[in-house]
């Protein structure tokens, strides 16, 4: 693929090549106004190999192989991909020496599981201001994708695809990509950020995000408690960005720390780290990504994060990714993903998940400046700390428009 696609994701743009396409602009006296966004849908075929549950216990999300249900070990869906139909608007202006802006989008589906077909309700995941100056940096107020992880779903090929499934069935708002097989969820998070000037490549956030994001998850299970927190979360990043003749990459460090406090017995802090690196020459993409974590858990952060008692679970994991781009300007790639989780001291053999593997062969092809087929194989390995594992494959072909 040799053109750039403008994602409405996070107001971010994902680099697939050397120029960008701007949505749909219009000037609207001192504001120019850009609406963009995308619509994907994919025929999803997936087989659960395995007639066990790899465990039992753990709400929401533990092992992600699909295995066989009701007897049958074939399943088919209609939906979107990991990036959700998506309908958003900025708003840019310069006034008293200061870039202000505004961002918000909604997120319709395109299939649902009700008898009327129309029981979905649109998400809405972006709505935020930022106001700064290439001289002194920009601050960002609002809800937008978090630092943290930000990067690993950003670089994940999967983003024009499919990945993991939440579920074999059709009807779901987004399916998992390389979430939960590679990387922990950013997710979107009310926020305050910084964000410094550009210094020939090098660019530092540092933010303040919404206290109770995820509270309440701990042992095995996804509880709803929300009790008030002393302090906001804390999340930062460091990113490097070089371009030179047919050469171009990324470096990236970031982190985060939470306080959390899912009982009111129970009070610990997260903290985890992660570095990646994205690196391109010519027709060659190459993506390596690690994170490492305590008290976090796994796929969302501070799911199974932690034992019924409060010792903290640990985690890690990552994935590498290579992409070609052939002659026909298809982008042909490969990526292999895994995240784990430890058991907390204290705690013996559970049904608890240990791990979850995913390798993805993928094929994206621009048919036109904005419309692009996509065909991947997936195959997801779950294993518990009890040794059940359950596997699953799953072929996906649909398309992506941009706009």
């Amino acid at each position: 693929m040799n053109k750039n696609i403008k994602l409405a994701v996070a107001g971010a743009v994902l680099a697939l090549s050397a120029s960008a396409n701007a949505g749909i602009i219009i000037p609207a006296g001192d504001w120019t106004v850009d609406i963009n966004g995308n619509v994907n849908a994919y025929v999803t075929h997936t087989r659960g190999k395995d007639a066990e549950t790899c465990e039992a216990g753990l709400a929401t999300f533990g092992c992600l192989a699909n295995t066989r249900s009701g007897g049958e070990k074939d399943h088919n869906a209609i939906g979107t991909g990991l990036l959700p139909a998506w309908l958003g608007v900025t708003g840019t202006t310069r006034q008293n020496d200061t870039d202000v802006s505004f961002s918000m989008s909604m997120q319709p589906n395109v299939s649902d599981n009700s008898i009327a077909g129309d029981a979905k309700t649109p998400l809405f995941r972006t709505a935020y201001l930022t106001f700064g100056d290439k001289s002194w940096g920009t601050i960002k107020l609002g809800k937008d994708i978090g630092i943290f992880g930000s990067q690993a779903i950003l670089n994940d090929m999967t983003l024009l695809g499919v990945g993991g499934q939440v579920t074999a069935l059709s009807g779901t708002s987004t399916t998992l990509g390389g979430i939960g097989t590679g990387y922990i969820y950013a997710a979107w998070k009310g926020q305050a950020t910084y964000t410094t000037p550009n210094f020939n490549g090098f660019q530092v956030t540092l933010g303040l995000t919404n206290p109770n994001q995820g509270l309440g998850s701990t042992g095995v299970t996804n509880s709803t408690a929300s009790l008030a927190q002393d302090r906001l979360g804390m999340e930062g990043q460091a990113s490097y960005s070089f371009s030179a003749d047919n050469v171009s990459g990324k470096v990236w460090l970031s982190g985060a720390t939470y306080k959390v406090k899912p009982t009111a017995a129970i009070e610990y802090t997260a903290d985890v780290v992660d570095v990646g690196a994205n690196f391109n020459a010519g027709n060659i993409g190459i993506t390596g990504y690690y994170y490492k974590g305590e008290g976090v858990g796994t796929t969302m952060m501070h799911n199974a994060a932690a034992s019924t008692t409060g010792n903290k679970r640990d985690s890690d994991g990552g994935y590498l990714q290579a992409t070609y781009v052939l002659p026909t300007k298809t982008k042909v790639g490969f990526a292999y993903g895994v995240s784990k989780l430890d058991l907390a001291t204290g705690e013996t053999l559970s049904t608890l998940v240990k791990e979850n593997k995913r390798i993805t062969l993928g094929a994206y092809h621009p048919l036109t400046k904005h419309l692009n087929l996509v065909a991947e194989l997936n195959q997801i390995e779950s294993e518990s700390h009890l040794g059940r594992k359950n596997t699953s494959d799953s072929l996906s072909l649909g398309a992506i428009l941009f706009f």
